[in-house]
């Protein structure tokens, strides 16, 4: 076997890359998320991994997806408008693969450790699956622009809306200034979300949801990521790296920019 490089040891999984391939623990939900993948190729989404199975150790094995993920703190081109028209293309191409993909009847879902309380779901009933998680670790870039998606991880019933609102939380940024990579800690975020939302082309009743979906998110997050640190080591760390306060001041800096950003996103 070729030899084997790591990709990532120090989160919540180890990822290695072996050739043109990537090779990570199978864990409850690795066969569901496999089938999933498998029908966003068929349905002509190739800007994901290729499910390949599992290797001789019980690994799953994906596709390598060549290009450049950013890292934290993010480089300038990672921060730019540009980089929204496609990421908003990109996800409503993945929505419309995804739209008609029917889950096994034993399907399992990922999701963060940890049972919390008080948290209010995002909508009544689910739309679709989708990756749920465009961090910037999970975007894959090239020429500069984000041109696929890796780590399915957290894929499970949503919403379109849900689901972008989640990428407008890392990419718009949904978070206090202060707590956000030095390129974006100026960015115009009214104008960024709006961006997103005309590149998806999200219908009038979506545009709506925005922002009620993105609060109830923030409020969600931190009931949601204090009892994941309960339950792992590595949220924990996270918790006690200062995540806590990051949340608190996403949702109070959310709350006096709401009216800014549904003006912006209905105009």
């Amino acid at each position: 076997m070729d030899d084997e490089q790591v990709l990532a040891s120090d989160g919540v999984t180890y990822v290695v890359r072996v050739g043109d391939t990537v090779r990570r623990p199978a864990r409850p939900f690795t066969a569901t998320i496999q089938t999933y993948l498998e029908h966003l190729h068929e349905r002509g989404f190739h800007e994901a991994p290729t499910p390949m199975g599992y290797d001789e150790q019980g690994r799953e094995v994906l596709s390598f997806v060549p290009g450049d993920v950013p890292q934290e703190p993010l480089p300038d081109y990672a921060c730019t408008d540009d980089v929204l028209p496609p990421l908003g293309r990109l996800i409503r191409r993945l929505h419309d693969a995804a739209a008609d993909f029917t889950p096994p009847v034993d399907a399992v879902w990922g999701g963060i450790p940890g049972t919390p309380a008080g948290v209010v779901p995002l909508f009544e009933r689910p739309e679709l699956i989708s990756h749920q998680d465009y961090c910037p670790g999970n975007v894959v870039f090239r020429d500069g622009l984000p041109a696929a998606f890796i780590d399915f991880d957290l894929s499970r019933p949503t919403t379109r809306v849900a689901d972008l609102v989640n990428a407008m939380y890392w990419w718009t940024p949904l978070m206090h200034p202060s707590d956000r990579t030095p390129a974006m800690r100026d960015a115009d975020v009214p104008a960024r979300v709006r961006i997103l939302a005309d590149t998806y082309g999200m219908t009038p009743e979506q545009r709506e949801l925005v922002v009620p979906t993105a609060l109830q998110r923030a409020a969600n997050s931190l009931p949601a990521m204090r009892a994941a640190a309960q339950a792992d080591p590595v949220f924990a760390s996270w918790w006690d790296g200062g995540l806590e306060g990051k949340l608190l001041r996403a949702q109070d800096w959310l709350g006096a920019e709401a009216h800014r950003i549904t003006a912006a996103v209905l105009d």
